[in-house]
């Protein structure tokens, strides 16, 4: 067989267990739609570049067995890796692990598989075409069972409240694990093969299930931690109301003074010093009470404890650091159209976005408003800005104008809203303006 013929060959060989891969990967990238079916191309360089380098260290080097296998895999993981991160624009750590997880369920098919290539048959291509087609149909089984449990959200939860490096490796030894089993395939004696396989799928079952697991009780967690969070700020809530109370007693208290000072200054005829006093008791009255009673009013036109309570607490965190924060919720908003804890966590990110931004200007400030329609639900979160943005850059994880190791917050944003039907946000900035814009169309 000549050079070229053992090229094709191998690509072939190598370009089945991507497209496996792929097909993992969508899954646990919770991917839906065709965005990334225009750069799926590109990952034809993989198959590529595993095969000449197969053939560079079996032909010119003279590297085979165990050390050629693992050169090779390890080879497809890094470009895989790779791929995924400018596919999807993440980072290394997430990417490594995405694949890794693939990997794992792919070599267990690969591993189900394989066996069959060795039954004896008088046809190679029929048999070729056979356990191509068993192949395919165990890996797009898995994978619609894996989308059905949603394990793409599940993992995709595990990397956000994890370090994804650290899982990346336990995925990585995972993965190592399976390359051994598939290794073992050639030893294996037909009177253990039942239990090999059975070993197999039970290990690829069980790490999925750990994943969700994980998952689940990690969302548990954060659901019992935002309640918490929602006790305390509904105290806060409570407490303000009580100031208000405290200052309108107060006012009331001097009210008659105020008014005996104000009947002399009108008998004396003091009509200046009369109208200047009645503007100064007009801005105290705003500055003591009339402030905190219109922004108590707005605050109660947010109906649901999750939205409200999240709004106190970052407004308190604002005022504490010398931003003024407004808010504007003129009518009363008791539906949101999408999950209210989804809503809570992007909320959180563009407030704290906001925030982080808004100190860097002379007079920091952030501007919140929530409009509820008949059918739909718009927030709108606008701040200062001095710096400058790049559009294809700000969603990017990793990225930030703020420094290293920031830049994770609009990636999470996005990720939560790819999962929620009849959601869309808008980012603009005119001005030395920054305005995020989310709408929730509620088909209910």
């Amino acid at each position: 067989m000549d050079v070229w013929s053992l090229f094709l060959s191998g690509f072939q060989e190598f370009s089945f267990g991507h497209i496996a891969l792929v097909i993992y990967l969508y899954v646990i990238m919770d991917e839906r739609g065709c965005r990334m079916l225009k750069k799926l191309p590109a990952l034809a360089f993989s198959p590529a570049l595993a095969s000449l380098i197969h053939l560079s260290l079996y032909n010119v080097f003279k590297v085979s067995g165990l050390v050629l296998y693992v050169v090779i895999s390890v080879a497809n993981v890094l470009m895989c890796t790779l791929w995924v991160r400018w596919g999807w624009r993440i980072g290394i750590g997430r990417a490594l692990a995405a694949v890794c997880m693939a990997g794992v369920f792919q070599m267990a098919a690969s591993v189900l598989s394989a066996r069959l290539f060795s039954l004896p048959t008088a046809d190679e291509d029929l048999q070729f075409m056979m356990v191509t087609g068993i192949y395919f149909t165990v890996v797009l089984g898995t994978a619609v069972l894996l989308q059905r449990k949603r394990f793409g959200s599940w993992f995709q939860l595990l990397l956000e409240e994890d370090d994804p490096h650290r899982i990346a490796l336990l995925l990585s030894a995972m993965l190592v694990s399976m390359e051994v089993f598939f290794q073992l395939r050639i030893g294996i004696g037909s009177e253990y093969q039942l239990y090999y396989y059975m070993l197999v799928l039970v290990f690829a079952a069980l790490l999925a299930v750990s994943v969700i697991h994980l998952a689940q009780r990690l969302d548990a967690v954060r659901k019992i931690e935002t309640q918490r969070e929602v006790i305390a700020r509904q105290q806060l809530y409570e407490q303000e109301l009580e100031a208000i109370r405290r200052e309108a007693r107060a006012f009331r208290h001097d009210y008659k003074n105020i008014l005996a000072g104000l009947s002399a200054q009108a008998g004396a005829g003091e009509l200046d010093a009369l109208l200047t006093s009645l503007a100064d008791l007009d801005a105290g009255f705003d500055q003591r009470v009339g402030e905190k009673i219109r922004m108590s009013t707005q605050i109660g036109n947010l109906r649901i404890p999750q939205v409200r309570g999240i709004l106190l607490s970052k407004m308190a965190a604002m005022g504490e650091k010398g931003v003024d924060c407004r808010l504007e919720a003129i009518y009363p908003v008791e539906r949101l159209g999408m999950d209210s804890w989804d809503f809570v966590r992007c909320l959180g990110i563009l407030l704290d976005n906001a925030a982080e931004a808004a100190l860097e200007t002379k007079t920091p400030w952030v501007e919140v408003i929530v409009l509820a329609e008949r059918n739909r639900l718009s927030l709108r979160v606008s701040n200062p800005y001095v710096g400058t943005i790049d559009p294809d850059k700000i969603w990017r994880e990793g990225y930030s104008t703020k420094g290293e190791g920031r830049g994770l917050g609009l990636p999470g944003y996005q990720r939560i809203l790819a999962d929620c039907p009849g959601v869309s946000c808008s980012t603009s900035w005119a001005a030395g303006i920054f305005v995020q814009e989310l709408t929730v169309e509620d088909k209910l």
